[in-house]
């Protein structure tokens, strides 16, 4: 099999080296150097394939020529997904576990949970009230611990939360980190897991009462497509696959509070605006800002793309943020603009800041609808029930640091509820 047309490829032996000093550029540097939304690179000493744009993207989350099994380096297996979790799974067997996800996806179920979130913010405002400043993203860490255990049925006492909420952030914080840092993610992975192993042991041997439409419950009682229970360490890691995604929304409520305070005509249509806009607010935060750079499959068989060929077992990579300053897709992309979702017709491909394609046969994330909800109950506090100062402070953030946040964690002082 040959290429009908040659795919644009970066020469040189490696370039993990040039993907770690650029960070979330690395793939929209390369397909604007390339004028191709297409290259090969070499990456950890083996060829890759970096693709980005709408047609890519389709392309990526077509299950007939990607799975995930093999595709996530050990490091971030070792600390983002865990091992054997629905992330690396492909077909009929991705397809059975994920539905156990989506079970929990109900309006009610996520309603429950904006409850529990209101309720605990509105407690630690008048925590808040009392301190000379607030870390935002720190203590967002703790409140959505606190929520996230609660709604998953996995209890945590009071003075758990704390060094809990620095574990499993942990696990976000250090996917790209080398040396100490991501041997700290290792170590909060290996605590986060023995602890919750312990509960689902203890929920199947009836020692812990778990309520029913909890992941707790639901995951330790799973069945795998041969009727069997999953193995608790699996059960274990699904659990934490739950509870880690919305601890994670820390990051985007981070550059939430950040675009409130920059873009003070985005703050007065808030103010003065329905639901509509909030939520056009909340997309917006969520295209323009880095979160995860990109996402990894392998090539499932051989086939030819666009006159490009695609070689079984081929690691490749979706470059997500550039797909979201995709300036063929997005009018003006480096501009914060709320008002351009309002015509916005949905496409699962050229919005994916948390994956593309679809919820259920795909690799979406199924907790999307949990960070959009989220998100909007936060707009909510930060600009109809609470009142703050955001004193001077280094309020920039890296394309370089993977995930990405101001270098501040966004302080703010003076707080007082309203």
């Amino acid at each position: 099999m040959s290429n009908v047309n040659p795919m644009p490829k970066e020469e040189g032996l490696d370039h993990t080296l040039s993907f770690a000093r650029e960070g979330y550029m690395y793939i929209p540097n390369r397909r604007h150097s390339f004028n191709s939304n297409i290259f090969e690179t070499r990456l950890l000493g083996k060829k890759a394939i970096c693709m980005g744009g709408k047609e890519a993207a389709e392309l990526f989350y077509d299950n007939e020529k990607f799975m995930r099994q093999g595709a996530a380096p050990n490091r971030v297996l070792q600390t983002l997904f865990g091992a054997k979790g629905v992330q690396t799974l492909d077909g009929t067997e991705h397809k059975h576990r994920k539905e156990m996800f989506m079970s929990l996806m109900s309006h009610e179920r996520i309603e429950q949970l904006i409850i529990l979130l209101r309720k605990e913010w509105e407690s630690t405002v008048t925590r808040w009230e009392g301190m000379n400043e607030v870390v935002l993203y720190e203590e967002v860490k703790e409140i959505l611990c606190r929520v996230a255990c609660e709604w998953a049925g996995v209890p945590i006492q009071e003075d758990e939360i704390k060094s809990r909420s620095k574990e499993f952030g942990s696990l976000f914080e250090s996917v790209a980190a080398i040396g100490p840092n991501h041997w700290l993610g290792r170590t909060a992975r290996n605590n986060i897991e023995k602890w919750i192993i312990g509960l689902v042991e203890e929920v199947r041997n009836q020692e812990l009462e778990s309520t029913e439409n909890t992941a707790l419950h639901q995951f330790s009682w799973h069945r795998d497509l041969e009727g069997n229970l999953l193995d608790a360490e699996v059960a274990a890691v699904e659990v934490v696959n739950i509870i880690r995604p919305i601890i994670a929304i820390s990051i985007f409520i981070n550059f939430t509070a950040l675009a409130i305070h920059q873009f003070p005509e985005a703050k007065a249509k808030l103010q003065s605006s329905g639901e509509k806009y909030t939520e056009m607010f909340i997309q917006e935060v969520r295209r323009f800002y880095p979160f995860f750079p990109l996402v990894a499959a392998r090539v499932k068989k051989d086939f030819i793309w666009n006159g490009y060929t695609f070689d079984a077992g081929t690691l490749t990579l979706l470059d997500l943020y550039g797909t979201n300053h995709d300036p063929t897709i997005w009018d003006n992309p480096g501009l914060f603009n709320p008002d351009r979702f309002s015509e916005w017709e949905g496409s699962p491909f050229s919005f994916i800041p948390q994956g593309g394609g679809d919820y259920l046969t795909g690799h979406r994330c199924a907790g999307e609808w949990i960070t959009v909800e989220v998100m909007k109950a936060v707009v909510d506090q930060l600009i109809n029930r609470m009142e703050y100062n955001v004193p001077e402070q280094d309020l920039s953030f890296s394309l370089v640091s993977m995930p990405s946040m101001p270098a501040s964690k966004f302080v703010i002082n003076h707080v007082k509820s309203t």
